[in-house]
């Protein structure tokens, strides 16, 4: 009955602007859908009303929807401290009766809750690139990840790199628990339009490699657009469609280093800058693209690196460890500034053999990862 059922409550509370995240949470609901109906835990959302639309995406068989204003960071951490209380998730654990609670950002102080609190953390970045972060931004996420070390008991990472930075740069309690959640792709609810009215709709090629990341600076788009520019100075044209929401600020140093290349480089035909377009289209156009390439210098695990998975779809990715982690040997790889090794890729890459199954079967993958999910929790 599903009375009897495992309560799982899941913290919706983020920055929407961090579509990574949405998209992480999203799929940890979606991806129980796999599992067999007995496993199926009872769901609980509980989710900044910011976040409604994203909220309303979710489906699945035993779901409960909670808008929850949380207290703001510094207000909550202050007042649970005081209090020794965990005010994050303390009394929502009692009023919803929930046996455990993923994924815990928030934690200021020990929780004497007996449901099962599971911290998540998605990436030890500022380590690497610390001039990507400001001062106080950097000492907010050591401050976090302090207390989540000190304080909790289970920490789910993304991947065996994500595990092993946390070993090298923190001292690691042995009463904490770090296991690798390798998350999933849900793929659902694509556009019923074919691959030509999708290109169409864009003003794309019938051929063009894609990128689809936010327009932060590891994030590393200008390598490929060089490779782009070489191949034009050699007379070899190849086109690249962009997706991923432009900066809020309207003097981005990043994007105006970008468009000073394509102008430069005239171009302004070879590369489609398409912003943030509704995440249908986007995997629609990422079916259809000669591969997805994935030039990041910093990732936790790859969002979009699963999307093409899921897809079925090539990937041309830095040779990052967790890029290689991600992919194995399906993946091309690339040196992370070496424009002219891209550009040799580019230029080679097959076209597409849409027959051909690069990486396990979908819904294989899904139960799988819907398992692993789960073994988290038990």
């Amino acid at each position: 009955m599903a009375s009897n059922r495992f309560r799982l409550g899941i913290i919706f509370n983020f920055n929407p602007k961090w579509t990574g995240g949405l998209i992480y949470i999203l799929n940890v609901v979606k991806i129980l859908n796999f599992l067999e109906d007995k496993d199926k835990p009872t769901v609980v959302v509980l989710f900044n009303p910011v976040l409604q639309k994203y909220a309303d995406e979710i489906e699945y068989p035993y779901l409960e929807m909670v808008p929850h204003h949380f207290p703001s960071v510094y207000k909550g951490y202050l007042l649970s401290i005081l209090k020794n209380r965990n005010l994050f998730v303390d009394d929502l654990v009692v009023s919803h009766k929930l046996d455990a609670v993923f994924p815990m950002h928030d934690y200021p102080v020990k929780s004497e809750s007996k449901a099962r609190l599971v911290s998540w953390y998605a990436d030890l970045q500022h380590q690497y690139y610390p001039q990507f972060f400001s001062k106080f931004k950097i000492f907010e996420r050591n401050a976090r990840i302090k207390m989540i070390l000190r304080n909790s008991k289970d920490l789910v990472v993304s991947s065996q790199a994500v595990k092993d930075d946390f070993l090298k740069f923190y001292k690691v309690p042995k009463s904490l628990k770090i296991q690798i959640y390798h998350f999933v792709s849900i793929i659902d609810n694509l556009p019923d339009l074919s691959a030509d009215e999708i290109k169409a709709k864009y003003h794309l090629p019938d051929e063009y490699f894609m990128i689809s990341n936010q327009f932060h600076k590891h994030k590393n788009h200008k390598v490929a657009f060089e490779a782009v520019a070489e191949l034009k100075n050699k007379g070899v044209e190849v086109n690249i469609a962009v997706t991923g929401r432009f900066p809020d600020e309207p003097e981005s140093e990043y994007l105006k280093e970008l468009h000073d290349i394509v102008n430069a480089n005239d171009l302004r035909t070879s590369i489609s800058f398409l912003g943030l377009i509704p995440r249908g289209d986007q995997l629609l156009l990422m079916k259809y693209a000669k591969a997805i390439i994935q030039p990041s210098l910093f990732e936790g695990w790859s969002t979009v690196i699963e999307d093409a998975k899921s897809l079925q779809v090539p990937v041309i990715a830095a040779n990052l460890n967790v890029n290689i982690e991600q992919l194995e040997s399906t993946g091309t790889y690339f040196e992370s500034h070496n424009a002219a090794q891209l550009a040799g890729i580019l230029e080679q890459f097959p076209n597409r053999d849409y027959s051909k199954m690069l990486y396990e079967p979908y819904d294989l993958r899904m139960k799988k990862a819907a398992y692993e999910f789960l073994s988290v929790f038990k």
